[in-house]
């Protein structure tokens, strides 16, 4: 310990920054900087690992709309991760404890949002009203649950041929076309 003590005592003092006189080692000036050389962290790193750590939950709702929708599941896990880095870097892990759970429960309603956001906005090739999308998804949840398809317009409280007009739009779906199944006179 007496070693350690001797060799920081033989070292040449630091200029003081306040003096100004520039003339420490070398002549070069000293300036705070020049003391900690470690790496630079993002300011975003702690962020960044959060998402990294609960892609899983993101992968996890995409595949549940997929699954709803129709929509290729890589293009809504590119969306619930969108939404993981908007709820990751507005998180704030000193105002809760630091359990997985809070920040799933924080992050959830921001991977939901960018989802349906696009889901709303580019889902459908044509556009087509909220209640029509309501009516219609009503409509197939009666027919899975096994009620006759001519029952259902009377159920939801539609014409026939209204609820035949609401089914024809809302039946148009988005589909996902691998590179080499295109025609090549497109390129």
């Amino acid at each position: 310990m007496t070693a350690t003590i001797a060799s920081h005592q033989s070292r040449a003092p630091r200029p003081n920054p306040s003096e100004g006189s520039g003339q420490g080692s070398g002549g070069s000036k000293w300036h705070p900087k020049h003391c900690r050389r470690q790496p630079r962290r993002s300011i975003h790193a702690a962020a960044d690992a959060l998402v990294l750590e609960h892609l899983p939950f993101a992968s996890r709702v995409a595949a549940n709309y997929a699954r709803r929708t129709g929509h290729p599941r890589e293009d809504l896990e590119q969306l619930a991760a969108i939404g993981l880095i908007k709820a990751s870097r507005r998180y704030d892990s000193r105002r809760v404890n630091r359990s997985c759970s809070n920040f799933i429960a924080y992050a959830r309603p921001f991977v939901n949002g960018e989802i349906t956001h696009y889901l709303r906005d580019k889902g459908f090739l044509i556009s087509v009203p909220g209640r029509w999308r309501e009516l219609h998804a009503r409509g197939q949840k009666l027919l899975r649950q096994g009620l006759p398809a001519d029952q259902i317009p009377k159920q939801l409280g539609l014409t026939p041929d209204r609820w035949a007009e609401i089914a024809a739009a809302c039946s148009v779906r988005v589909v996902a076309m691998a590179l080499s199944q295109t025609d090549e006179s497109l390129e």
